[in-house]
């Protein structure tokens, strides 16, 4: 019995050094418990991203254009006539837009909702924060074509801030069309699947606001996934995603950019973009 007894105060005294090792451990160096993120685990999106692979909702404006092409450069030559813009995600958070409207930011791209559950939680503020400040603004929607029709998307979109209004300071909503981040660069689709698809969605979005909608992408995603489809060209304004020094090469059908994505080096403040034209012409766009 004493030597039971024994070997239970021995076998308590390696639990107990095993243990406080481990706490001085996670204390000392931060080694996680567990590698799985919780639902009590506050830290940005993106260092949750960076750490875990992508989480769905925390997709933004360039993030395949960064990963798929890796762009880089500055802005060129054939920006001669245009007006400053920057466009923002839950990334973001709360943005400091009166600075930004005093270094010459005039418009401004807020995400609104992905797919048929997400919707930014800092979209309140950037969505009115930038209108408070006298930009004008608009609302994106980040496409997840294997998750939902795109009617559906449209409406989602529509009901959670992609809604128009002819105030000449609201800008038509935009469709973010680029990779996947979370699977299939094409999200499974053909190429005539996905056209079907965005014209699901533009033609619901039309249909509940009375405006075509922005069409943002980039060149080699368009020609990859839906055939360098031409179709759109027509109606819906064109915003180039391209991080060099001139917008390149556009998607076929169209022969001119509307906006243009040109830096995502400033991402504490958002990505950098510019409106082909003055500011006269971005209001008469917002008015339609």
């Amino acid at each position: 019995m004493e030597s039971v007894h024994r070997s239970l105060i021995t076998a308590a005294r390696r639990f107990r050094f095993r243990t406080t090792g481990l706490l001085l451990a996670v204390l000392a160096f931060g080694v996680p418990l567990s590698a799985a993120p919780s639902s009590a685990d506050h830290r940005p999106v993106h260092d949750l991203t960076a750490r875990h692979g992508p989480i769905r909702g925390s997709a933004y404006m360039g993030m395949g254009v960064l990963t798929h092409d890796g762009w880089s450069g500055t802005p060129g030559g054939d920006r001669v006539t245009h007006t400053e813009g920057v466009d923002v995600a839950s990334y973001q958070g709360s943005v400091a837009w009166a600075t930004l409207w005093g270094s010459g930011v005039k418009w401004a791209y807020s995400k609104a909702t992905e797919g048929t559950s997400y919707r930014n939680p800092s979209f309140a503020q950037q969505y009115g924060g930038s209108y408070d400040v006298g930009m004008i603004r608009g609302a994106y929607h980040f496409a997840t074509p294997d998750t939902g029709s795109g009617a559906a998307q449209a409406d989602y979109f529509v009901d959670h801030g992609g809604a128009w209004s002819a105030d000449g300071k609201t800008l038509p909503g935009a469709l973010d069309m680029e990779w996947n981040p979370y699977g299939d660069a094409c999200y499974g689709k053909t190429q005539s699947a996905l056209v079907s698809w965005i014209r699901d969605f533009l033609n619901r979005y039309k249909a509940r606001t009375g405006r075509d909608a922005v069409i943002y992408t980039a060149t080699s995603w368009w020609s990859q996934c839906t055939g360098n489809h031409t179709g759109f060209a027509a109606a819906n304004p064109l915003w180039i995603a391209r991080y060099a020094a001139d917008a390149g090469t556009l998607p076929a059908g169209w022969s001119h950019y509307t906006m243009w994505q040109y830096t995502s080096t400033g991402r504490t403040v958002g990505d950098h973009d510019a409106f082909r034209g003055s500011l006269t012409d971005l209001r008469a766009l917002a008015i339609g």
